[in-house]
């Protein structure tokens, strides 16, 4: 009896024998390297096809080579690879002497879910199929995998994250080469002791690629910096202030505008020293100014403030291929340099990483084109009214683009913003002609900043006025209309092929009319008393 109870008690311990085990498992110091996606203290750092990096590249005994535009900097043999070699070195002994929890057979994966814990491997590992690590709901769950030989992964190998588990809390350190196959998920640091690291095409790491001594090669592979723990949160640059800017969709400082074709557009049109012209006031949810007034007056001064405070707004990447800028590039918040002409091919993505009020500038030191059928994307958040390109130089959008922001040209002439086109702000130059031809213009206006959107104010008494918003609006939320006067009205609607979508009485006050019957897109709307026409517009539905 006696026996058995000793054995309960060694049972009932063991939990509280393995606490001091499991709280070693700690997340190693970084320091710099933190900042670093790919990097060796004394190897060549290399790429081949089109990668997409986001993070620091370098090595501190050799040289980067291969790479187009990267969301990060460029370090080779200078103060900044100096500090990370350091401490790459300190977070591989720390991973070093950290110590087991448990121990693993050579062949992970398959299947398998662990959770938080330093395990060790006591020679070469193979890692294939699914790897599931489960952080049991702790944010702080940390996995540590000590390989004491090389590391295999094999084609479409998958690292699995769940339960709260994060990529910045799981560490690889591997004392021999590291290579992964084609096509495969790959997450957490991985530190290669004096070896190489490969990753293959269509790969994807979720954290970083360090070695003490060796070689790290990629090849067309997706590779970022994991965000959380402890990282900062990239807000971008100040925005520059809009002023009476924010009114206006297409505007010169200097220089006629001109449109032709079928052109829409959610904002002021116009010029401060000459004519605008060929656009359709029925196509023009704002106001039209076809001669200089007041309102071009104020727009111009402030164009000039905000031209000069993006001029004078540090950059904090500089992309060095402005020729290659698109091909499926992601940036994050920051502001970025491109000290030449630049060509947006393909797509660019534009990553907020959850924070909706992260600001993006592209500052382009030259000419700008857009080629046929060319994107500015968002993702995780990002917002157009967020987004600003700066010109030095001329800018043509050409066919069937989708832009996303604010693009002021300094001195150059926005010449073809082309069939097609929708930019998702505002198109403006303090001194160039400036034309369009069949594109969709949308920015973002603040409610109450511009005045009633889609009302010409010289046209119209106050008593006259109706609000539509909010504009544009969502389908399937209803859509608010206050009508100022006593009076009998009516509010008709008109999808794009100009067919009646609604016909509805307004009353006097505020009322909402539903829209859970009309599509996403564009629509005309006329609001009438006795067949006269009050106001028109246009509003857009998403």
């Amino acid at each position: 009896m006696k026996m058995n109870m000793k054995f309960v008690q060694k049972i009932m311990a063991a939990p509280f024998l393995l606490m001091p085990m499991l709280a070693l498992a700690q997340a190693p110091t970084l320091g710099s390297a933190a900042d670093f996606a790919l990097f060796s203290t004394a190897g060549a750092v290399t790429n081949s096809g089109i990668s997409q990096v986001t993070g620091n590249v370098g090595s501190n005994n050799g040289s980067s080579t291969g790479f187009g535009n990267v969301n990060g900097g460029m370090h080779d043999m200078d103060g900044v690879s100096a500090l990370c070699a350091a401490d790459v070195l300190i977070a591989y002994n720390q991973l070093n002497g950290t110590i087991p929890t448990g121990n693993l057979a050579p062949l992970l994966g398959n299947g398998v879910t662990l959770t938080a814990g330093v395990y060790a491997v006591s020679g070469a590992a193979t890692l294939g199929g699914t790897l599931t690590l489960d952080g049991l709901n702790n944010p702080n769950a940390v996995f540590i995998f000590q390989i004491q030989g090389s590391l295999s992964a094999g084609a479409g190998t998958r690292v699995m994250l769940t339960n709260g588990a994060l990529a910045c809390n799981v560490f690889w350190k591997v004392e021999g080469l590291v290579s992964v196959a084609s096509g495969s998920v790959m997450r957490g640091t991985i530190i290669a002791n004096n070896a190489a690291i490969e990753l293959n095409t269509g790969d994807t790491l979720e954290g970083r690629a360090l070695s003490t001594a060796g070689a790290v090669t990629i090849d067309g592979a997706l590779v970022y910096t994991p965000i959380g723990c402890g990282s900062p949160v990239l807000n971008g640059p100040m925005a520059p202030t809009l002023g009476t800017v924010e009114c206006y969709a297409i505007f010169s400082g200097d220089g006629s505008v001109t449109n032709s074709g079928i052109t829409t557009v959610l904002g002021d049109v116009g010029c401060n020293t000459g004519p605008t012209t060929g656009f359709d006031s029925l196509l023009v949810n704002g106001t039209i100014h076809p001669l200089p007034d007041g309102s071009t007056a104020a727009c111009a001064a402030d164009l000039l403030l905000m031209y000069q405070q993006m001029n004078l707004m540090a950059t904090d990447i500089e992309l060095l291929y402005p020729i290659q800028f698109g091909r499926n590039l992601v940036l994050t918040p920051h502001a970025y340099l491109l000290d030449a002409a630049t060509t947006l091919t393909d797509s660019v993505y534009l990553n907020a990483l959850g924070n909706p009020n992260a600001v993006f500038v592209m500052k382009i030191n030259g000419a700008f084109t857009a080629a046929a059928n060319s994107k500015v994307l968002l993702i995780n958040g990002a917002q157009a009214k967020n987004v600003y390109w700066l010109v030095e130089g001329a800018a043509d959008i050409n066919n069937y683009s989708i832009f996303n922001g604010t693009i002021l040209c300094n001195n150059g002439a926005l010449g073809a913003f082309n069939t097609g086109v929708v930019i998702n702000g505002r198109v403006l130059t303090t001194a160039g002609a400036l034309t369009t031809t069949a594109i969709d213009a949308n920015p973002v206006i603040t409610p109450g900043n511009c005045g009633p959107v889609g009302i010409n104010a010289d046209a119209m008494h106050a008593e006259d006025e109706v609000l539509v918003y909010p504009n544009p609006f969502v389908v399937g939320q209803s859509l608010m209309v206050k009508q100022l006067a006593q009076r009998q009205t009516s509010l008709r609607m008109y999808n794009a092929m100009g067919a009646e979508v609604l016909n509805q009485t307004l009353t006097q006050g505020t009322q909402s009319i539903a829209t859970q019957n009309l599509a996403a897109g564009i629509y005309f709307y006329k609001v009438l008393e006795n067949d006269r026409l009050l106001q028109s517009g246009k509003l857009i539905a998403r």
